[in-house]
């Protein structure tokens, strides 16, 4: 498997920036990515236990999902391919993940440990860099999400979706879409005939 799509990524977060890297540090972090692949189905990250690795996705999408009071699954996130995938609060405190990331396909991509992780920030500033950038997009997406459950409509966080997600209504069953919106699979049903008729 080509690693090109992980170096297309620091390149493009790092000009966020207004930073570049040299071909040289970028072999140097990737050589550090050992291929990997998950079935679907597949758990990466298991609720209760330490997350000991960061993955990039380069084909497939996953979902991060914990369980409500009453026991039932919530989905948080989904993830596409070309981007990271991971649990960090648990990865770099040792704390047990607090969520489940899991492949709804089968997926290809690279695994980095923490200790590989650890020493890139250390030695390769570009690559802290990129840590800190990834850690404020991060944030504000995080943000941004739990804002929308406050103040937007289910169908606004509905076409939210549509707009910067599409591909999760090819991948994901619709109850996992309704738990992340934070609606029943019927309100779910309702909202995607309104959106169609537009």
């Amino acid at each position: 498997m080509s690693k090109d799509a992980i170096k297309t990524f620091i390149r493009d977060t790092l000009s966020i920036s207004r930073l570049s890297i040299s071909g040289e540090r970028l072999d140097e972090i990737v050589s550090l990515y050992e291929p990997h692949s998950f079935a679907r189905n597949d758990l990466f990250i298991k609720e209760g236990k330490i997350a000991t690795h960061h993955y990039f996705l380069t084909n497939g999408f996953m979902r991060a999902f914990t369980h409500n009071l009453d026991g039932e699954e919530v989905t948080t996130d989904f993830f596409h391919s070309n981007i990271p995938v991971g649990e960090p609060t648990s990865l770099f405190t040792g704390a047990k993940a607090m969520e489940n990331i899991q492949a709804l396909t089968d997926c290809e991509g690279f695994l980095i440990s923490f200790e590989h992780s650890n020493r890139l920030f250390h030695t390769i500033p570009e690559f802290r860099e990129f840590g800190r950038t990834m850690l404020v997009k991060d944030f504000a997406a995080f943000k941004k999400r739990t804002l929308s459950l406050i103040n937007q409509t289910a169908e606004e966080r509905y076409a939210d979706l549509i707009n910067t997600n599409k591909e999760v209504f090819q991948y994901a069953q619709l109850k996992y879409i309704a738990s992340y919106l934070g609606i029943t699979d019927s309100s779910l049903s309702r909202i995607r005939k309104e959106y169609s008729k537009k």
